[in-house]
């Protein structure tokens, strides 16, 4: 039974970054920056309680009774408690024989063009512990994208307007971006599993090292550009920031209306119409928090039972990068024209330039996990070099200004006066060459 690593690991992201918010907002509060305190506390706590929501959720515990359990929830204890379940699971494992177990078949991945189909066994034990796994992958993606981006957005923000980095503030930094990188690791892994679901997939080493690079890279720059945006042009911070959300989270809404798909139903049986349409929402919220900082690997499909779109669409892929990174070097454009003295000893640049090197250096690691690392590559019907050709090869027709009407109307009007002389000429020099008939007849 695989060792339960990933649930260890987003447990200790959730705790210190919590008390690391808890820390340096009762900071704020001595220092008399009532305003910074509380938007610290609030990117502490919303997602918190979110997260407390979507593990009583996966779990049913609503319609199971366990009042303990949904106390601790309610006392923002519930990944602690789930933490130790987990352990208490793994460690019982095999001692006590189950009385029953269950048969799953999984595919192995394609070799020489053939794919054998295994069976395997799974106890209630390891059933339970995937769960477990599946739930904290999802609450460390609510945890990363809904607390952990804002919050490192308005820490760096805070940084810049006081010109200065202090030991705490730093720290809590660095976890907010490890939260968030973490986050976009199990969202890529979760959009694999769930994508190829029938094979048995398992992620090598290279490919979590090509992950974490492309989103550490990809996140850090967007929040850097975001901040240095907000910071010279605070009026327009607002709006640039309403259309990216908004636009991603009415997506997915629009795809949905013009498909005129049914609603869904058959999310939970226990949940009303009011309730599954209160889920979605959560869902594409979640999915727009996620598309404000990086590509979402997991494409939201609300007319599909499992929500989530299991095509490979690098159209979607290149449009979103190329849009991503016009908008990134507009931003910096921007800030670069309407810098303060806050700036005056910074190489403003080198920085913009040091920033979409950066960018760049995402989308190479992007593509490298795509083309060589990804652990379905064998299953895609195009690899992503020629998908990405083709989508090139597509912008450039769209992008292809038309020939002129006028020039070929004009070569059309002078092909036609060639040929009406040309036919008179014709005809000139055949009168000239033949007598009248009644002249020759006569002679």
């Amino acid at each position: 039974m695989k060792f339960p690593g990933s649930v260890l690991v987003s447990l200790v992201l959730f705790v210190s970054e919590t008390a690391a918010a808890l820390c340096l907002s009762g900071a704020y509060r001595a220092a008399g920056d009532r305003m910074w305190q509380w938007l610290t506390l609030l990117f502490a706590l919303l997602p918190c309680a979110l997260v407390q929501l979507s593990l009583v959720f996966i779990h049913r515990d609503v319609s199971r009774d366990r009042p303990l359990v949904l106390l601790l929830h309610l006392l923002q204890l519930g990944p602690l408690v789930r933490c130790v379940e987990v352990f208490y699971i793994y460690f019982r494992a095999g001692r006590v024989e189950e009385p029953y177990v269950s048969i799953t078949k999984k595919r192995q991945m394609p070799k020489d063009g053939c794919s054998e189909e295994i069976e395997k066994e799974v106890g209630q034990a390891e059933g339970k512990l995937c769960t477990h796994r599946s739930a904290f992958s999802r609450a460390s993606v609510i945890q990363a994208f809904l607390g952990s981006a804002p919050q490192l957005t308005l820490q760096l923000y805070i940084c810049v307007l006081q010109q200065e980095i202090t030991a705490a503030r730093s720290v809590f930094m660095v976890l907010s971006l490890l939260s968030i990188v973490y986050g976009a690791l199990r969202c890529n892994i979760l959009a694999i599993k769930i994508k190829y679901d029938d094979y048995d997939v398992s992620v090598k080493p290279a490919a979590y090292l090509c992950i974490f690079m492309w989103r550490s890279l990809e996140i850090a720059t967007r929040v850097t550009v975001l901040v240095l945006f907000s910071s010279v042009l605070q009026i327009w911070t607002l709006p640039v920031v309403l259309v990216n959300f908004f636009g991603f989270f009415f997506y997915p809404w629009i795809l949905f209306w013009q498909s005129k798909s049914p609603f869904p139903e058959n999310i939970e049986k226990a949940l009303s119409r009011v309730g599954t349409t209160i889920v979605l929402c959560l869902l594409t919220f979640l999915y727009a928090g996620i598309n404000m900082f990086c590509w979402s690997a997991v494409q939201v499909k609300l007319n599909d039972p499992d929500l989530i779109n299991k095509s490979q669409n690098w159209y979607r892929l290149t449009v979103y990068y190329m849009l991503r990174f016009i908008e990134n070097a507009f931003l910096l454009l921007m800030w670069y024209i309407y810098k303060t003295d806050v700036y005056l000893y910074v190489c403003a640049p080198l920085l913009v330039l040091q920033l979409l090197i950066a960018y760049c250096m995402a989308v190479l690691f992007m593509l490298v996990f795509y083309q060589f690392c990804h652990p379905c590559k064998k299953l895609f019907s195009s690899s992503i070099s020629e998908g990405l050709l083709s989508c090139f090869k597509f912008l450039c027709f769209i992008c292809k200004p038309p020939k002129p009407t006028t020039l070929t109307d004009k070569a059309e009007v002078k092909t036609e006066n060639t040929d009406d002389a040309w036919s008179s000429s014709k005809t000139t020099d055949g009168q000239k060459g033949s007598p009248h008939p009644s002249v020759s007849s006569n002679a």
